[in-house]
């Protein structure tokens, strides 16, 4: 495969400057109409039926790919599919089970982020009674001799 630099330098060495010229004018249309990329993800939308319908409305009457829809509504690809191929986030039900998974996450990140951030502990001065101790199992014992010092 050649490059781009490569085929111009081809084009010059044969003396191509008609093709060099449009070469050169298709650049600077490109470059007149380029824009920034938008943000992949500037912030993470809550999922909704509202936002749901919008996926579906967008994907009927556009030509927009399943990317392009998230981009532009600040969701994710994934989810976009989930609406689109299989009806998900279409009803307001806490009971559905894309409500009972996403409140399970967030269940679970809240317990993860007090453990991390040394959450409810016991009492200090507590201590446990001989009953509520776990046995200790015994690891690894190393023994040293007189004879190694």
């Amino acid at each position: 495969m050649t490059t781009l630099k490569e085929f111009e330098d081809a084009l010059r060495e044969q003396g191509m400057n008609m093709a060099l010229a449009i070469l050169e004018r298709l650049r600077q249309r490109d470059r007149a109409t380029r824009s920034a990329a938008p943000p992949r993800r500037v912030r993470g939308t809550k999922m909704t039926p509202e936002l749901a319908r919008q996926i579906l409305e967008l994907h009927r009457t556009t030509e927009l790919t399943q990317q392009e829809i998230a981009f532009k509504l600040g969701v994710n690809q994934g989810r976009v599919n989930e609406v689109i191929k299989h009806g998900k986030w279409l009803s307001g039900d806490q009971n559905a089970p894309e409500a009972v998974a996403r409140d399970k996450a967030l269940a679970r990140a809240a317990k993860a982020s007090r453990r991390a951030s040394g959450g409810p502990r016991a009492k200090v001065g507590h201590r446990a009674s001989s009953a509520e101790r776990k046995p200790r199992t015994p690891g690894p014992q190393a023994q040293l001799t007189l004879g190694e010092f």
